[in-house]
């Protein structure tokens, strides 16, 4: 016995093309909800990231120093936190190796905070570029993967330096809240203050040998904000959602 199929051509060119569109559609809503963190800039001009939305991202700046920072990466370590961001100095980086090794291994995001830590706004735009791109250099010897961020290495910037941040394909990042512990006012006051952190915020701390009171006060600092929401990454704290730029501090 023969059996005979059947096939109308019409119905087959219609079933392909429902299935195109779907494979077109597919693509398409992945390609919109794939996170990139591209340099933050407007049609105009460059900006820096100050704040975000959701979370709270504690910063730390390393500029010089060999006692500080494995007091915190201790600390961070015994309090089980998984996401921060460390700045760094390509001049410090580059003598401590085995510190940023702990850094990466813990799971910390890095970004840099120049190398040889001048004033971005006293210095001519050649001396900026090749300050941030040694920096830079340094870091990639080192195997720090994927560098998106720079914070100016005293805190000011001007509008010079995010253009030329812009072009070395870096995010300039501030921060929304200073803890003022480089200061050393006490323990107590290094939490007060940082306990003022609220969802989006920036802190900015220090790990540098300046700040001796940080670790000390690192433990209640991160049980309020836990109570508070989530410690992010800045790469989180942009991709959580919306985030405030300005052009100078």
């Amino acid at each position: 016995m023969n059996f005979f199929i059947t096939v109308d051509g019409r119905k087959v060119k219609q079933g392909l093309f429902v299935i195109l569109i779907a494979f077109f559609t597919a693509v398409l809503f992945f390609s919109q909800t794939s996170v990139h963190i591209p340099a933050i800039s407007t049609k105009e001009e460059p900006k820096a990231l100050y704040r975000g939305e959701k979370g709270i991202a504690l910063t730390f700046n390393i500029g010089w120093g060999d006692i500080q920072a494995e007091p915190i990466l201790d600390v961070l370590k015994e309090k089980s936190v998984r996401s921060a961001t460390f700045f760094v100095s390509g001049a410090w980086a580059e003598t401590h190796p085995d510190t940023i090794k702990r850094i990466k291994e813990m799971g910390f995001e890095i970004g840099s905070l120049g190398y040889a830590y001048e004033d971005y706004t006293e210095l001519e735009d050649e001396k900026v570029r090749r300050d941030i791109a040694r920096s830079i250099d340094v870091l990639k010897k080192l195997e720090v993967k994927d560098i998106q961020f720079l914070r100016s290495p005293t805190g000011h910037f001007d509008k010079r330096t995010l253009a030329i941040a812009n072009q070395l394909g870096l995010t300039v990042v501030h921060w929304s809240l200073n803890s003022q512990d480089w200061k050393n006012p006490g323990v107590e006051a290094i939490i007060k203050q940082v306990n003022k952190s609220k969802a989006g915020d920036i802190v900015l701390l220090h790990a540098s040998d300046s700040a001796t009171q940080t670790a000390k006060a690192l433990p209640s600092i991160l049980s309020n904000i836990r109570e508070k929401g989530e410690l992010v990454t800045i790469s989180i704290l942009i991709a959580n959602g919306r985030v405030k730029t300005r052009l100078v501090p």
